[in-house]
């Protein structure tokens, strides 16, 4: 299978000067595709290859580059603005993509996203969630079933929006829905925080809580348009952990007593076969007691080779849109037991093809159980 130009010249932006402009259109295109256009302009800027970009794609670069900037002090002014409306003793912890960029990771530079998400304690959670109302956030409309499907049975709020700013935000009290065939153990993740700096109360997942929610993010998710980038993600949070004395030693026993050592595995392997992480013979040993069946690995290595790839005409191989469903219904079946779950999608299926959508409900504040994410215009 080959590899997409847009991870080859990511992997080694040396060739840059040995592209066509033809190919600096497609890389463009491809770069786009799996939001990872910012990405592309950074790293081309730090291997100091940015000269060899003809002027057409150097415009669509410094673009991004722009947005990537307006979107870093658009997350540091909503993030105040975030810890502002949650009571003081409520801990705020950064997620995904506004930990990596406040915390000045290298998985944040050139990290285009569109939402804030915060994880904060399951029983302070209809308190934040009045907290957020109270400071101008709204649930964001959606008929009755949807609003309880999200808060008796999902690890996260129902997405919320600011009336006058216009973004969104997530509440998380987990990383994984309560009915997860995965069981987290939150608490434990949340003991190992750091600050962010320049933010007074607010925390991050220290640097292997990190790389090992965003495997479990990656590898529980059945919708895969940006699974590159979040694959690009884990590379960059894992090479910078190598960087450190304590490497990533503790990862896989980490990975262990917090119940993701499946994902663990499957990102270990994956950044591996995809990228060439260079992870050492340890990491990989120590992964190894999340591998799954032989028959069911060759299954997955089948589908991530497929789906971990822009969502471009050009990056399509055979089976591609096979692997795409098998891995969205795989999603579904890890996030709910066959009893919740066949009533669910039997529901979903008949309002997309007999009902007209329905009112909208009101924003609950009480009895809630869920996580908050904010969206930042691109």
């Amino acid at each position: 299978m080959n590899t997409p130009l847009i991870v080859s010249l990511l992997l080694r932006p040396a060739t840059a000067a040995s592209l066509s402009p033809l190919d600096w259109e497609l890389a463009i295109r491809q770069a786009r595709a799996a939001n990872l256009i910012a990405r592309l302009a950074h790293v081309l800027e730090g291997s100091r290859q940015r000269d060899h970009v003809p002027a057409d794609a150097a415009m669509h670069l410094l673009a991004a580059d722009l947005v990537a900037e307006r979107q870093r002090a658009m997350v540091d002014w909503e993030v105040r603005c975030i810890r502002e409306a949650v009571p003081p003793a409520v801990p705020v912890v950064l997620l995904k993509g506004a930990a990596y960029t406040l915390l000045g990771l290298e998985a944040g530079r050139g990290r285009l996203f569109s939402d804030v998400d915060i994880l904060v304690p399951r029983e302070r959670l209809a308190e934040v969630e009045r907290a957020l109302v109270e400071h101008g956030w709204t649930v964001a409309e959606m008929d009755a079933y949807d609003d309880e499907y999200y808060r008796r049975w999902m690890h996260e709020l129902p997405p919320m929006r600011h009336e006058r700013r216009g973004t969104h935000i997530d509440v998380h009290h987990a990383i994984l829905p309560d009915t997860a065939r995965v069981r987290v153990d939150n608490a434990a993740l949340m003991q190992r925080t750091v600050p962010v700096p320049g933010h007074d109360g607010v925390l991050a997942l220290d640097a292997l809580g990190l790389l090992l929610h965003s495997a479990s993010h990656l590898f529980h998710e059945g919708e895969l348009d940006n699974g590159l980038r979040d694959l690009f993600d884990l590379d960059a949070l894992a090479r910078q952990a190598l960087a450190t004395p304590a490497g990533l030693a503790e990862a896989g026993r980490r990975a262990a007593s917090l119940g993701l050592a499946r994902p663990w595995f499957y990102a270990v392997r994956y950044m591996t076969m995809l990228l060439g992480t260079p992870l050492p013979a340890h990491v990989h040993a120590n992964a190894r007691p999340g591998q799954p069946s032989a028959a069911v690995l060759r299954l997955m290595d089948a589908c991530y080779r497929r789906a971990l790839r822009p969502p471009h005409a050009t990056c399509s191989t055979a089976g591609t849109a096979a692997a795409l469903l098998l891995l969205y219904v795989r999603s579904h079946w890890l996030r709910m037991p066959m009893h919740l779950l066949i009533p669910h999608l039997a529901r979903k299926l008949w309002r997309r093809w007999f009902e007209k959508p329905t009112a909208s409900v009101e924003p609950g504040v009480d009895g809630a159980n869920g996580a908050a994410k904010t969206q930042i215009p691109p």
